[in-house]
C-alpha cells in the first residue's frame, strides 16, 4: 500500500530555515508527480511545489525563490528546503503523490489538491516573529 511519512518540521524564529522530508513506499516513486501542500488554520489546503519525474519544479509565487523541492529517487524521498522563513509559512506541511503516473509539470501549473490522492500524515511548521 502506498505510504508517506513526513519529517522535519518544528520551531523557528523568522529568517530561519527547515527541511522537510517524506519517505514514500508501496508504488513506484520515480513514476509519479510529487507534490507539498499546507494548511493554515483556518484556511484551506494550499499548493507549494510540485517536482516531476524528470526533474522539472513548480512553485507558490509566496515560496518562490525561499523553498526549493528536491527529491532522491534512488531512496524514494521527497524534500522541502525552506529558508527565509516567515510568520505566515506556519502551517501543517503535507506530501502528496498524483493521482496517476508519467504526469509531468507544464510552466504556470499551480499544484492542485484535486490532482494528488495520497498524503501523508503532515508535519507541523510554526515560525515566530
Amino acid at each position: 500500500q502506498v505510504q508517506l511519512v513526513e519529517s522535519g518540521g518544528g520551531s523557528v524564529q523568522a529568517g530561519g530555515s527547515l527541511r522537510l522530508s517524506c519517505v514514500a513506499s508501496g508504488y513506484i516513486y520515480s513514476n509519479y508527480l510529487m507534490g507539498w501542500f499546507r494548511q493554515a488554520p483556518g484556511k484551506g489546503r494550499e499548493g507549494v511545489a510540485a517536482i516531476d519525474r524528470i526533474g522539472t519544479t513548480v512553485y507558490a509565487d509566496s515560496v518562490k525563490g525561499r523553498f526549493t523541492i528536491s527529491q532522491d529517487n534512488a531512496r524514494n524521498t521527497l524534500y522541502l528546503q525552506m529558508n527565509s522563513l516567515k510568520p505566515e509559512d506556519t502551517a501543517v506541511y503535507y506530501c502528496a503523490r498524483a493521482r496517476a503516473p508519467w504526469w509531468l509539470l507544464r510552466p504556470g501549473y499551480t499544484p492542485r489538491e484535486a490532482d494528488f490522492d495520497y498524503w501523508g500524515q503532515g508535519t507541523q511548521v510554526t515560525v515566530s516573529s
